[in-house]
This record gives structure tokens, C-alpha cells and sequence, in this order.
């Protein structure tokens, strides 16, 4: 998998961290960050056969926060938005639930 940039980003984790890769991300301002991963032609292939995606977590023994994978571009609010709210190309869901 690779680490994709996308027009909503707004912050970079690990960018001064050589042990790590840099992952650009959009940070909404209740905390919630989304970061968005493209699949090579042989991972697609796997998905589609097995129906199966891992995710591994490195919490160095601590809490384990929260996590919510998704198939849809989730809503995200712009700088100039107060409420997260779906770009005009996608539409928030009608059972859409930012915790569920």
C-alpha cells in the first residue's frame, strides 16, 4: 500500500522522523484524522479474492486508540468550515456515523 496525497490535507505526521514515513493527512478540528491509501493491482487482486484487509498498529504498549477503516471518502471540513461536511463530489451518506 501507498501513502496517498489528497487536495484536504492539512498537517504531515512524521515528516521530521527518518524512521518513519511521512503521512499526509487532513486534521479536523474535533481531532479526527484521516489519511488515504492506494492499493497496487496485485493488493486490489487480494482484496477481491480474500474480502480481507489487516491492520496492524504500532502503540508501543500503550492504549490503543480508535480506529474506523473506510471504503468511501469520509466527509471533511475545510478551513473555512466550521462542521465537517462532504466535499461536493461526495456526498456524506444518509447513514453515515462518524463513530460507528
Amino acid at each position: 500500500m501507498k501513502i496517498l496525497k489528497f487536495k484536504e490535507c492539512n498537517v504531515t505526521y512524521a515528516e521530521d522522523q527518518p524512521e518513519y514515513l511521512s503521512l499526509p493527512a487532513h486534521k479536523a478540528t474535533d481531532g479526527t484524522v484521516t489519511s488515504c491509501w492506494g492499493l497496487s493491482l496485485l493488493e486490489r487482486l487480494r482484496v477481491v479474492l480474500t474480502g480481507r484487509i489487516y491492520l496492524q498498529v504500532l502503540t508501543f504498549n500503550q492504549p490503543l486508540q480508535p480506529l474506523k477503516m473506510l471504503t468511501i471518502r469520509p466527509p471533511m471540513q475545510t478551513r473555512a468550515e466550521s462542521t465537517p461536511s462532504g466535499p461536493p463530489d461526495c456526498p456524506r451518506p444518509e447513514n453515515y456515523n462518524p463513530v460507528g
